[in-house]
């Protein structure tokens, strides 16, 4: 090794101190503890849901514990930031739904410093890809999506909906459908899917758009009325809801969860997150939790997800920008 090799090689190692401090190896040996999958929303929204399985499943494939660490606050940023901050070792990893792509841009809008970039992050794979699900009380007086927009008409601003946190996966689709049909909602911002659908069981809010998961055990039960859903066709498991295309509203929105790591990890662990997530993808138990709780199995291995995350930047960022500031 030259000098010259050698001085950039410290120079490199003193500008991330995290680099320095791991052994030889260490990639190799991972991993060697309890990893910790940080969920930025409380208990019962659909990142905890596929969270669990996931979770469970990647232990058995890596024979340590994935410890998962509810972080909720500002829409998922404070949890997200956590990890596009923490040491790039493998051991914080994060389960981002799709607001992962909007709050960096969101931050722009409102012109505040960004608790996270992008870039901080890193894609490894997706697990889930639901439309939303526009969900009221079943003892409401609406029985179809045309009742529910009618109502919105007659009375501009009177109806609520409940949210996730301003940008998140269940205030942009609630925008998208007011620009289209020309309505207005008070919008009331929680901090995770759970908490907002209490309030709409609870009589706080009229209304929700959510994953399915987060539903489908109130519908189920008789206590919610899916009026229709963000997507291109029917939900296998709420089959009699039509799409708002099918109604002709062009309002279409996807809630995924995503693995993600910080994004100087190294190659060799993710190469192992990597593993651990395909064989999630493949196991019987993981995909029959996910059936059971009313989602599926979307995955996408990193060669396939990165591009996909790109994209849903790039298409909702325009969304954030129309919507503009939110305080």
């Amino acid at each position: 090794m030259t000098d010259t090799t050698r001085r950039r090689l410290l120079m490199g190692a003193a500008a991330m101190p995290w680099l320095a401090s791991l052994p030889a190896g260490a990639e190799d040996l991972y991993p060697a503890r309890a990893v910790t999958m940080v969920v930025p929303f409380p208990p019962g929204g659909a990142a905890d849901i596929a969270a669990r399985p996931v979770g469970e499943a990647m232990g058995r494939f890596l024979k340590q514990p994935i410890v998962i660490e509810n972080k909720p606050g500002a829409g998922g940023g404070i949890g997200m930031a956590q990890v596009a901050k923490a040491r790039p070792d493998g051991y914080s990893i994060l389960m981002a739904l799709s607001s992962v792509v909007v709050l960096p841009e969101a931050d722009a809008v409102l012109q505040r410093r960004p608790m996270f970039g992008l870039a901080q992050l890193l894609p490894v794979a997706r697990f889930t890809a639901d439309p939303v699900v526009l969900a009221v009380r079943a003892d409401s007086p609406w029985q179809d999506y045309a009742q529910f927009v009618e109502a919105l008409r007659a009375k501009p601003g009177a109806y609520s909906f409940g949210s996730s946190g301003n940008y998140g996966t269940m205030h942009i689709p609630f925008e998208q459908l007011n620009a289209a049909v020309g309505t207005s909602m008070l919008h009331v911002p929680f901090t995770g899917a759970g908490p907002a659908v209490a309030a709409l069981l609870g009589g706080q809010v009229d209304a929700v758009a959510t994953g399915p998961s987060t539903v489908a055990s109130h519908i189920q039960a008789g206590k919610l009325r899916a009026l229709a859903h963000w997507g291109e066709g029917r939900i296998p498991t709420l089959p009699d809801v039509p799409s708002l295309k099918e109604l002709g509203v062009q309002a279409v929105y996807l809630q995924w969860t995503g693995l993600f790591a910080p994004a100087a990890t190294p190659g060799a662990v993710v190469e192992r997150l990597r593993e651990a997530a395909r064989f999630v993808a493949n196991d019987p138990h993981a995909n029959q939790s996910l059936k059971a709780a009313g989602t599926s199995m979307q995955y996408l291995d990193t060669p396939d997800f990165t591009p996909f995350v790109a994209q849903e930047a790039r298409t909702l960022a325009k969304v954030v920008q129309r919507i503009g500031k939110v305080e």
